[in-house]
């Protein structure tokens, strides 16, 4: 009977040993309690506890990646858009995480959603769509003064995705499609008045001198003759021309 007694007080022994050991990894914080209250912080490595009295909350102190879930917003000019963000937190304060909130990744995810539908909400809709890096700082401000108070730190906000609706989808093709359209006529145009001017400057060049004017006339008529197709080329001498201008 006293052996038994004594095996089972070494078996107690033990298993209270191993129980208060606690090993806690390099990116990770233990918060104590001592019967229920906040005692400390302990890091990484080997650490003793005791039994019954002491509990460890193990909280991980890497950046954590949150995805906020597709919503519709309307925005400032009545525009139907769905947008998704996501997030990147760390734990600053592992004793404000487990004290000051119950679930920090939950709370983090639903206020971001939150603040996502703010801000958009209160944008128009060239702005969401030209303006996306600032719009996520946006949130990121609102996001990242609130969860200050919890000990975590919001590292960034990115917007995965803005999906528009099909018929907005199809005017704003229209509308680039108009826009191409424009610019290509502003250049043919200005492609014309060059083009115009050089001529005007070529003709003035020709016409001061006779000659060349014939050697022009000479160049045109070899081109005109290098297609294959049929053409009637009918020479007037200038002396002929001059006749009947005066008969007229």
């Amino acid at each position: 009977m006293v052996y038994e007694l004594i095996c089972g007080g070494i078996f107690f022994i033990v298993v209270l040993a191993f129980t208060a050991v606690k090993v806690i990894y390099e990116y990770q914080r233990g918060v104590v309690f001592t019967l229920g209250k906040f005692s400390g912080v302990v890091g990484p490595g080997i650490n003793f506890i005791f039994p019954i009295l002491q509990e460890v909350r193990i909280v991980d102190m890497r950046i954590t990646t949150t995805d906020v879930p597709k919503q519709e917003i309307i925005t400032r000019d009545n525009v139907p858009v769905m947008a998704n963000t996501v997030v990147y937190f760390r734990v600053e304060k592992p004793e404000d995480a487990v004290i000051k909130i119950e679930d920090y990744h939950f709370a983090v995810s639903q206020y971001t959603q939150t603040a996502l539908r703010d801000v958009v909400g209160n944008s128009d809709l060239d702005v969401v769509l030209t303006e996306r890096e600032k719009i996520a700082d946006s949130i990121k401000e609102i996001v990242d003064a609130e969860t200050s108070e919890w000990g975590v730190d919001i590292s960034s906000i990115k917007i995965q995705e803005i999906e528009l609706p099909a018929e907005m989808k199809r005017a704003m093709a229209k509308q680039a499609e108009a826009e191409r359209d424009r610019r290509a006529t502003v250049i043919k145009s200005q492609g014309e008045l060059q083009a115009s001017q050089n001529l005007m400057k070529a003709a003035a060049n020709l016409s001061k001198s006779e000659g060349a004017l014939h050697l022009r006339t000479l160049q045109t008529i070899a081109e005109i003759a290098a297609d294959p197709s049929e053409k009637i080329v009918i020479f007037l001498p200038t002396e002929l021309k001059s006749l009947i201008a005066k008969l007229k």
